[in-house]
């Protein structure tokens, strides 16, 4: 291909990115908005507790191996085709759960929309192949914010909705902004020549989603069955076990979905462990925040904030998301993506350390969720450069894909302990006590506080040292530098 080729009709790198944050907000706003509604969902369909909290895990579920494998596929068959049909899926499962008058319907709607989260690596991909290599490093670090910033506008917003509407507006208003999304990324979104050949790995495929699914089951099940119970320890065990076996099948695959050399590169898997730290002492703050809230004043520590107010709690964590999603490319030019996640998770530790000492006043949440709020927005950031840095560009989708993954399965383990504290600790009326959110809020911070020293690990010291991400015509004129660094 000569340098004449790539010139004509390749849209504004603005307008790409203005699509794929629509679309990259609209799933993580679905990912949070329900749980609000889940008391008015439950009541609705007539269904228990346990069985209304499938919404949550069979979302969970679809995402974590949905997500690597889109990642995969856009790199062998082109990231924009893949996206579009993302987002028609997106759509086709956003439909059906408004239409959906059973809680059977209503899951598989959201595991069909939980598939969306292959919308972020598949975004990776376009940005660092179309756009130029000044602009990089913040385009990737606005979309990586716009999961924690989707996640805190899901809460407001989802509390809001289900007070002055139906739990079914969640996910009509949603709905539209996909069309919206899909339309546009057929009409915007340029495809890729960056492509990687080979054919689908079915076996490794079926091993992962097995095992991934298998073990987040296991998970999640935990306050229902207890984390010494034999079924939850059989189901961690088991996805475990077919999780190595997918690992095995794939170092000795000619054609592997997921690529184990990649993943055993130093600036790979420091941040995938990074990732995983990171969502699971951060993820639980979205329910646990509001929840602490709307306790009753006579519990000696609750707000007795109404559901919406509850949700405004993480309003300040928000809108310092925003502020530090928008400030990613000059904090990374300037400082290096490496300093910002390791600032990113020491100010999150730091906010999860002051509200657990204190949580008297309304003030010291808000102070903590603002404090947090500057931590994801640093941190989600840079992740995503650091991931895509240190791979090749036809390795961009697949090592995107896992590193959200790694987010997601560590929210999840942060989520579920969070949860098991609580519901150990209750005082006369079963209200929460106070130390079981004082336990999680510590036992936040040490995963933090493990995940910035993990941060440490991560190869390049600074933004001199840090390798820059090859866009594709730069690949094309032959000006490459290998990305690849381990």
């Amino acid at each position: 291909m000569s340098a004449g080729e790539l010139q004509p009709d390749r849209i504004n790198p603005r307008i790409t990115l203005a699509v794929l944050s629509v679309g990259g907000l609209a799933y993580a706003v679905l990912s949070s908005s329900i749980v609000p509604a889940l008391p008015s969902i439950q009541h609705s369909l007539h269904t228990t507790e346990t069985g209304v909290t499938w919404l949550l895990t069979g979302y969970l579920l679809s995402a974590s191996v949905g997500t690597a494998i889109l990642g995969r596929l856009g790199d062998m068959y082109g990231k924009e085709r893949v996206l579009l049909w993302t987002l028609v899926l997106l759509a086709s499962g956003t439909l059906l759960a408004a239409l959906a008058h059973s809680l059977t319907l209503l899951i598989a709607a959201r595991v069909i929309q939980g598939v969306g989260g292959g919308i972020f690596p598949l975004a990776f991909g376009i940005v660092r192949d179309e756009f130029p290599r000044n602009q990089v490093a913040g385009s990737i670090g606005l979309m990586s914010a716009i999961l924690g910033i989707g996640a805190g506008v899901g809460i407001v917003a989802g509390a809001a909705t289900v007070e002055r509407l139906s739990w079914q507006w969640l996910f009509w208003m949603p709905l539209a902004v996909i069309v919206l999304a899909a339309v546009c990324t057929w009409r915007f979104v340029p495809e890729s020549p960056v492509r990687v050949s080979g054919r689908i790995n079915w076996t490794a495929g079926a091993l992962m989603s097995v095992g991934i699914s298998t073990f987040l089951f296991g998970i999640s099940e935990t306050t229902a069955w207890g984390w010494g119970s034999p079924r939850t320890l059989a189901l961690i065990a088991a996805g475990l076990v077919v999780c190595g076996a997918w690992v095995a099948v794939e170092a000795r695959s000619t054609e592997p979905l997921i690529d184990m050399n990649m993943m055993r590169i130093r600036g790979v898997w420091t941040t995938n462990v990074t990732a995983f730290l990171l969502g699971a002492g951060m993820y639980s703050s979205f329910i646990i925040f509001p929840q602490f809230a709307q306790l009753p004043k006579s519990t000696g520590f609750g707000f007795g904030a109404s559901v919406v107010v509850s949700g405004l709690y993480l309003l300040p964590s928000t809108v310092a998301m925003v502020l530090v999603g928008f400030a990613a490319g000059p904090i990374a030019r300037r400082y290096g993506s490496k300093s910002a996640a390791v600032i990113g998770s020491a100010f999150a530790a730091g906010s999860f350390a002051l509200i657990a000492a204190a949580h008297d006043h309304p003030y010291d949440m808000l102070l903590s969720a603002a404090l947090l709020g500057i931590g994801i927005g640093l941190a989600f950031a840079a992740l995503g450069n650091l991931v895509v840095q240190a791979v090749a560009p036809h390795q961009t989708g697949a090592a995107g894909g896992m590193n959200t993954v790694m987010r997601t399965i560590g929210g999840a383990l942060g989520g579920q302990l969070a949860a098991t504290f609580i519901a150990e600790h209750t005082v006369a009326g079963g209200l929460p006590a106070v130390t079981g959110f004082t336990e999680t809020f510590w036992m936040a911070t040490g995963f933090l506080v493990v995940c910035t020293i993990t941060g440490l690990l991560i190869p390049g010291g600074g933004p001199r040292r840090t390798r820059p991400v090859a866009t594709t015509q730069e690949l094309a004129l032959g000006t490459t530098r290998g990305s690849a660094e381990g």
